[in-house]
């Protein structure tokens, strides 16, 4: 839907009326490739998506805050000086956390306004739907208040907000990528020092396609939790080869070749090749972008997979059986799950020519070998938060 079609809905529930809204977009995220390093020192390859989270803000004269969506039922109005007071357990909580965390930094929020989205990203999915939101309002918010909009410190705040009154321990990584991102580039990003620049990806006649299994991800926080000690371990015993080793992804594939002995283990031995080796196909996924060749982009995608599913065992039948359906279109390059695993989404490079084709026989291959019915967006690389039309 067009911005001026969500507009005209935000005019339709809250009336006409002198002042002109203002029409605000952030996107939906895909990490294209580095998956379960962040936390181990390595570096992140994040894209914003062509599709996301449109907000329409307009100022009040009562004091009031009135937040409403086109996608939830749940709605909210709150005086200016009880921001943050209670919280819902709605949809809400996300950008009313991103107005505390505003006024915490010196933004505060002091006049009412009418805040409505309209958002395209699948709840639930992987796609970043709450970073979305968090942005998009940390965004408009500072634009209608006359402030600067530095949008790494919109990261941060978003991220603090989902921290610290919505109750979720995400990292940095949604919340960058939405607000950072660039068309037709990639990003690549210290998660812990938040060093990044953009990487150019010309997908050309190509297409990302991301299929939601619509597998419930059950798993997700004691297997992360169980990964994250394993990854200790696996640091504090190759210490003894490394003294000064502060992160396992500090290690190049050669070097862990020299050390692995030291770990005894074999299930943290294959935890700590996976965010070793995955740090390095990052690495040499930059170098592929950079030169324009998809084709060793998409064989990287591939081993990433493969490596998520055979060493560090985040994977899930739904989420194999997808690649594998993925994997047999013609056109598709490389594919591959992304996000924490265990259920959500894969994402696959596929010729534009194919992609109708992928989506009717992956889609009906994944229902049969599942009894799951698959989701499937066909997209482009697009562009960070901004204002739309003015």
């Amino acid at each position: 839907m067009d911005a001026g079609s969500i507009k005209q809905m935000f005019i339709r529930k809250f009336g006409e009326s002198a002042i002109e809204p203002s029409v605000f977009h952030a996107p939906g995220r895909v990490n294209l490739i580095g998956e379960h390093i962040d936390y181990n020192g390595g570096y992140v390859l994040p894209a914003a998506l062509e599709f996301g989270t449109t907000l329409v803000i307009r100022e009040r004269e009562d004091g009031l805050i009135t937040l409403a969506s086109t996608n939830m039922p749940e709605e909210a109005e709150i005086k200016v000086d009880e921001i943050g007071l209670n919280k819902s357990g709605q949809w809400t909580d996300y950008p009313v956390g991103v107005m505390v965390e505003l006024a915490e930094r010196g933004f505060p929020v002091s006049k009412g306004y009418d805040l409505f989205y309209h958002g395209e990203i699948p709840n639930g999915a992987g796609l970043s739907s709450s970073a979305s939101i968090e942005v998009v309002t940390g965004y408009g918010l500072l634009a209608m208040g006359g402030y600067d909009r530095d949008t790494v410190q919109i990261a941060l705040l978003s991220q603090a907000a989902e921290n610290n009154f919505v109750g979720v321990n995400c990292g940095i990584m949604d919340q960058f990528a939405v607000a950072n991102g660039k068309k037709d580039h990639a990003i690549l990003l210290m998660c812990d020092t938040l060093e990044y620049k953009h990487v150019p990806f010309r997908t050309g006649s190509y297409k990302l396609v991301i299929g939601n299994t619509n597998k419930r991800r059950g798993l997700v926080d004691s297997k992360y939790n169980e990964r994250r000690e394993q990854c200790t371990a696996a640091l504090e015993r190759l210490r003894s080869c490394k003294a000064d080793l502060s992160y396992l992804a500090e290690l190049t594939p050669s070097q862990f070749e020299d050390f692995k002995s030291a770990l005894t283990d074999e299930t943290v031995r294959n935890r700590a090749r996976h965010v070793i080796e995955e740090n390095a196909r990052v690495l040499a996924s930059v170098e592929a972008l950079t030169a324009n060749d998809l084709g060793e982009f998409g064989r990287l995608m591939n081993l990433s997979h493969d490596s998520l599913r055979d060493l560090y065992e985040v994977s899930c039948d739904e989420l194999d059986v997808m690649v594998e359906e993925a994997r047999k279109i013609p056109g598709t390059l490389g594919a591959r799950m992304t996000g924490a695993g265990f259920g959500g989404c894969t994402v696959s490079l596929v010729h534009e020519d194919d992609v109708e084709r992928f989506v009717r026989e992956v889609g009906e291959n994944y229902q049969a070998r599942t009894g799951l019915t698959g989701d499937f967006y066909v997209c482009g690389v697009g562009e960070g938060v901004e204002q739309l039309g003015n």
